[in-house]
């Protein structure tokens, strides 16, 4: 009794030490905020100050062009973030504000140095976002880059409610709110206890999850009872959203290329309860020599990640065009695969969803426009319920108008990475001007075909042996020899193949009944020189050709004496 006694009091008093903590903390934390607030009005104080000096003809552009290189203090760095957002108010209203005789090229010159020099940005990346944006947005879009996400969780639907988990965790002194275009997402401002450590998170009751990685699996659409394909699904995120939207029925196939990821794959599809998933290690874009058929495919495609800098500051300094190129070569590849899994068999959707986390163009529009003219698919609205179109035209570039249903997000104008969506449906198996072979009726295949379908076209073109005489003995059989010799084998060295002839499989030049110059009596002795050799042929069989290849002069005959069978009869009487 004494020792619960002397329990309570001691928490008692500890609960009047923490709460004067609390207050001691809670008035820090208010003039912490002050100070943060009043240097933020001292930044637009001097900004709204040079953008009115722009404006009375007070801002004058720098004679020549100030690069990071001439910047040498801490001040010097200052009055380029300054310079950024004089030069922003001046091409606002550029006609009103410029000076004379100073073109805007120069304005946009110094404005790309200063913004390379202040945030850090290569002069590529620099160029690509200005080429996205317009001068004062593209000024947003780096100034959001500095500043972190906010934290998203998605609620596993298969174990627990949104409400549920919520209530949970506000009991536990989370400051959060549901996201309002997502019956699954909370956005988690403030948190007094780790997010990913929770009970409720190790039962696998939500996840940690961009929300803009939402966006693809509502976009597929997954339905319970169908065969599903996530080709790029580490670590798990989208696998699972999956599952919970097929209510953990059906079939869903997990593939990862990178084995090492397959391990965070397996551990999150444990925890959260999903059983109708199999995840394999496979190279996507040979995912089809193994299996195929499904309803759907999510391609979440390995990318550039020009749209989460925020995440990754690396991104900026190091990604070069060279990296674009390859990502979009590779991207091109997986897409046309994914395409051909969906069987046209399906009754349930034929879908293949494509997303990245990258704002190039050369990863999104120019890779979605490629496959609308290698394969039989059409796009559809991605049903996603933020984000801007896409691009239909871009520089000298011009995309298929239905472009304009992807749909791309942006971390100044939606708060969450940058991304993009788009959703295609399948038409057909037909190949458009497929890259991987030649096309139908080329010369490549045809005349192969034609040789190797024929049987014995000296027959039918007896002129191709007059040109040796009776008495001349018949050649052994080589590899090099022409196919007049023996025209049921494929083209030898020096064959040469006449396309626009009737009948290109005799190997000879001369494809008439009769030689220029010849008269009809000649021509028919030919014909009958000609019957007499190939008769003497059949009879005896030529001693340099193997016994066990195949000749059509040889294997002919032999069908025809089959039905004969005159040694038999004679064996027969002498017995």
């Amino acid at each position: 009794g004494k020792g619960a006694g002397g329990d309570l009091l001691d928490f008692g008093s500890s609960s009047e030490d923490d709460d004067d903590e609390e207050g001691g903390l809670r008035q820090m934390e208010r003039e912490a905020a002050e100070i943060e607030a009043g240097e933020r009005e001292a930044k637009e104080d001097a900004a709204s100050e040079l953008r009115d000096d722009a404006a009375a003809g007070g801002f004058r552009l720098p004679e020549t062009l100030i690069t990071k290189d001439d910047i040498a203090s801490a001040a010097e760095l200052t009055e380029a973030q300054q310079r950024i957002q004089a030069i922003v108010g001046a091409l606002g209203s550029f006609a009103l504000q410029r000076e004379p005789g100073r073109p805007r090229s120069d304005y946009m010159e110094q404005l790309k140095a200063d913004v390379e020099t202040y945030y850090g940005y290569s002069p590529w990346l620099c160029g690509v976002i200005f080429s996205l944006f317009t001068p004062a947005e593209a000024v947003e879009f780096v100034e959001a880059n500095e500043q972190p996400r906010p934290v998203t969780i998605r609620v596993n639907s298969l174990k627990a409610r949104r409400r549920d988990v919520a209530a949970a965790l506000i009991n536990r002194g989370v400051n959060l709110d549901p996201i309002k275009w997502s019956p699954v997402g909370l956005q988690v401002f403030d948190s007094q206890v780790p997010i990913g450590a929770t009970p409720e998170y190790l039962t696998g009751q939500y996840m940690l999850q961009g929300a803009s990685s939402f966006l693809p699996v509502m976009a597929l659409e997954p339905k319970s009872e169908e065969r599903v394909l996530d080709m790029c699904a580490a670590p798990g995120g989208k696998t699972a959203y999956i599952a919970a939207m097929m209510k953990n029925t059906g079939y869903l196939v997990a593939n990862d290329f990178k084995k090492d990821r397959t391990k965070a794959l397996n551990a999150n599809l444990q925890r959260l309860g999903i059983r109708n998933a199999v995840v394999i290690n496979y190279d996507g874009r040979k995912v089809g020599k193994y299996i195929k058929g499904f309803d759907r495919v999510l391609l979440d495609a390995p990318c550039s990640g020009l749209g989460v800098i925020a995440r990754d500051p690396a991104v900026k300094a190091c990604r070069t065009f060279d990296d674009i190129r390859q990502c979009a070569h590779m991207q091109k590849e997986l897409l046309l695969a994914a395409i051909d899994l969906v069987s046209m068999k399906s009754t349930k959707g034929k879908v293949i969803v494509y997303s990245t986390c990258s704002i190039a163009v050369e990863e999104n529009e120019d890779v979605i426009d490629y496959a609308l003219r290698k394969r039989s698919v059409k796009l559809v609205d991605a049903g996603v319920p933020v984000g801007r179109p896409g691009f239909t035209r871009y520089r000298a570039k011009r995309f298929h108008p239905s472009l304009s249903l992807t749909r791309r997000l942006y971390p100044h104008a939606n708060n969450m990475d940058g991304f993009f969506v788009a959703k295609l449906v399948k038409l057909g198996d037909d190949k458009r001007n497929s890259d991987n072979a030649p096309p139908r009726g080329g010369a490549d295949d045809s005349s192969q075909d034609e040789v190797v379908g024929t049987e014995d076209s000296s027959e039918d073109h007896p002129e191709t042996t007059s040109r040796r005489g009776k008495d001349q003995p018949r050649p052994t059989k080589k590899a090099g020899r022409s196919r007049s010799d023996s025209p049921s084998e494929s083209p030898g060295d020096g064959d040469s193949i006449t396309p626009d002839s009737p009948n290109t499989n005799t190997g000879s030049s001369t494809a008439s009944s009769s030689r220029p110059g010849m008269s009809k009596k000649h021509s028919k002795e030919v014909a009958k020189e000609q019957d007499t050799v190939k008769h003497n042929r059949k009879r005896k069989r030529p001693s340099g050709t193997p016994q066990g290849k195949a000749d059509s002069r040889t294997s002919k005959p032999k069908r025809q004496k089959v039905p004969v069978k005159k040694p038999a009869g004679k064996r027969t009487e002498k017995e």
